[in-house]
Order: C-alpha cells, then sequence, then structure tokens
C-alpha cells in the first residue's frame, strides 16, 4: 500500500498526521521544526510528512541545506464534500423524525373540558342525597 496514492481520508486517520497538520497551518516549518513538536522519532515524523504529501495535504520544498513543509488546507474540502452529503441525509432524517413526533404528540394530546365544550364552562347539576 505504500506505494500506492494515499487519499485524504487515510491521511488525517492518525492523531499525529492531524497533529501536524494543525501545526503547520498559517507557516512553513522544517521537518526538525515539525519534529520537536512530538514524541515520536523524527523518522516517524518524515514518514507522516511523507503520507500527507502523497495525498497532496502537505507540499514540501527545498530551500538549501532545509525541506521546509507547507499545509494545503484546501484539500479537506474532500473531507467536508463527504460528510456534509451525510449531514444532509441526517438532517433529513431528523426532520422526518421531528414531524412524525409531533403528529404522535398531538394524536395523545389529552383534551381538556374547555376544548369538549366549545370553551364554555358547563356545570352540571348535583343530585343530592336528601
Amino acid at each position: 500500500m505504500d506505494n500506492l496514492r494515499r487519499d485524504v481520508f487515510q491521511a488525517i486517520a492518525d492523531p499525529n498526521r492531524r497533529a501536524i497538520i494543525s501545526l503547520l497551518a498559517g507557516k512553513k516549518l522544517t521537518i526538525n521544526e515539525v519534529a520537536l513538536n512530538f514524541e515520536v522519532s523524527r523518522p516517524a515524523v518524515s514518514k507522516h510528512i511523507k503520507i500527507l504529501t502523497e495525498c497532496g495535504l502537505v507540499v514540501s520544498t527545498q530551500v538549501g541545506t532545509e525541506k521546509f513543509c507547507e499545509v494545503k488546507l484546501e484539500k479537506l474540502t474532500e473531507v467536508s464534500d463527504w460528510v456534509e452529503q451525510y449531514r444532509k441525509y441526517w438532517t433529513s432524517q431528523l426532520d422526518s423524525l421531528d414531524e412524525y413526533l409531533k403528529k404522535i404528540q398531538s394524536k395523545n394530546k389529552p383534551v381538556n373540558k374547555s376544548e369538549k365544550t366549545g370553551g364554555k364552562n358547563v356545570r352540571t347539576k348535583r343530585k343530592s342525597g336528601k
């Protein structure tokens, strides 16, 4: 699988890679600077950056002897587009459930006496036991 191009979903599946994305948001850092923020080895950070690069979330540029990493957050639109499909589905399902529950509640709502008599107070004669 290493030789296959990874997708954004595979890349963000790992918490370390998500943390790298957050760290790089808005700034360029060298791989060494990125590695200083993690408790994993520099080769492990390099592998995470390679995976992020394979899916296009990170772009690395060589400047002299240093390799700088920059995040491309627009690639995350693939994730938000996918999530949006399901958000629409679940919103629709919850709206249908809400309508159904309101319908059931209105059928089971107890009717008070004023509704039965059209809002008029109706008194019944009491029979005296004498």
